[in-house]
């Protein structure tokens, strides 16, 4: 593991007042992330269904360990990178959810042997089948494979109801000495609902279509021992999960406004925001300038496509409270406009230079990435630790 990336910020050691933090800088707030692990795993343990907690906003191994049930896993990612450093630090069970390439093969079997990990690949065609049965027989390493299922238009995967070539993607692996796992799908188009009935119903065709390929698979004499799907949306409001095996979830234990907009959190399940310090004031215009822009909190202008526009975020003071209808309203690289919203009757806060006010992210992962460390928050507001995160592919 990089030492470097296990260093603890110098500003911030001995420090318990987000006041004496370099700007700008990320907050994480640890009791509403257990929180909101806590409610997820208790909604998921009522439907009888496993949890497998996916990593790609965390990217954080003090993170994986509260959102995980067991401290070997089991975990998604979304990059290598991701792969290696959690196996690292103990994770041992993993599947990596990109299509894979056949280029990454060798690095898969890199992870699976140093580490002695099980991490799995994802694949929806038969040309990739034919790659990693290629690279199973010169390796003698029996892969395990997911075959990706489109749920719902959203992305990749194999049609629910296309038993040809789902069968003839799961013989193509099993004749090449591959392990085939199951199937797995993400309602990626919940994303864009935000009723949630709709959201309810999106769940219940997600989990249709996910128990439906995995019947085609067994019916041709195929293992499909997993039947793994999962996106935030459908896992905040599945009421019926029978049939499936796992589920997979990762915004939800950090929350963002996007997330808020589709309804799958609330702003005050928000755990992470951005620090920032006002460093200038355009009254006429009704601007306040501060030193987080678009490298701070990402061009991530997902709420746009909303009911309710947040700008580059929501301005809070320091204990994460909203100020009224005050937002990012614009930003440049290092330089953020803060605004209240168009049409708000609300007042411009007074916040003299110097002054300093958190920003809620649009997209956690996406602004996360900005960042190689979360400033960790207490009960009291106070910074008690600095975990580092990782990124990268």
């Amino acid at each position: 593991m990089d030492t470097d990336m296990l260093a603890p910020d110098p500003h911030t050691i001995g420090s318990h007042g987000l006041e004496d933090l370099p700007t700008p800088c990320l907050l994480l707030d640890e009791a509403l992330l257990r929180r909101n692990v806590f409610t997820m795993k208790q909604h998921l343990a009522a439907l009888g269904v496993g949890f497998r907690p996916h990593l790609k906003t965390a990217k954080c191994l003090e993170v994986a360990r509260i959102a995980m049930t067991q401290p070997s896993g089991p975990a998604m990612v979304s990059t290598l990178r991701e792969a290696e450093f959690f196996a690292e630090g103990g994770v041992r069970d993993m599947i990596y959810g990109v299509g894979i390439a056949p280029a990454k093969l060798d690095r898969v079997g890199a992870i699976r042997k140093r580490f002695g990990a099980d991490l799995a690949v994802v694949l929806d065609s038969a040309e990739q089948a034919d790659a990693v049965a290629d690279w199973v027989k010169a390796h003698g390493d029996a892969l395990p494979v997911l075959i990706e299922v489109d749920a719902d238009g959203h992305r990749s995967g194999v049609a629910p109801n296309d038993a040809a070539t789902l069968t003839a993607i799961g013989r193509r692996l099993i004749g090449g000495g591959a392990d085939l796992r199951g199937v797995l799908l993400h309602a990626g188009a919940s994303y864009g609902l935000s009723d949630p009935e709709a959201i309810a119903a999106a769940a219940e065709a997600e989990r249709a279509a996910a128990v439906g390929a995995a019947t085609l698979l067994r019916q041709a004499g195929l293992p499909c021992p997993v039947v793994s799907i999962g996106s935030t949306p459908t896992a905040r409001f599945a009421k019926d999960l029978s049939g499936v095996t796992e589920l997979r979830a990762g915004v939800f234990m950090i929350g963002d406004l996007f997330q808020a907009g589709v309804g799958s959190c609330a702003i005050d399940d928000i755990a992470l925001s951005v620090l920032a310090t006002v460093i200038g004031q355009q009254r006429a215009k009704g601007w306040i300038i501060v030193d987080a822009g678009w490298m701070a909190m990402s061009r991530d202008r997902g709420t746009a496509r909303q009911a309710v526009d947040q700008g580059y975020g929501v301005v809070c003071d320091l204990a994460g409270k909203p100020y009224p209808d005050l937002i990012v309203a614009d930003a440049n690289q290092e330089h953020g406009i803060v605004a209240v919203r168009p049409g708000s009757q609300a007042a411009l806060p007074e916040l003299p230079i110097g002054a300093k006010l958190r920003i809620l992210p649009n997209h956690a992962c996406a602004t996360g990435a900005q960042h190689d460390r979360y400033h960790v928050l207490d009960a009291s507001g106070g910074v008690t630790a600095v975990w580092p995160r990782i990124n990268g592919w």
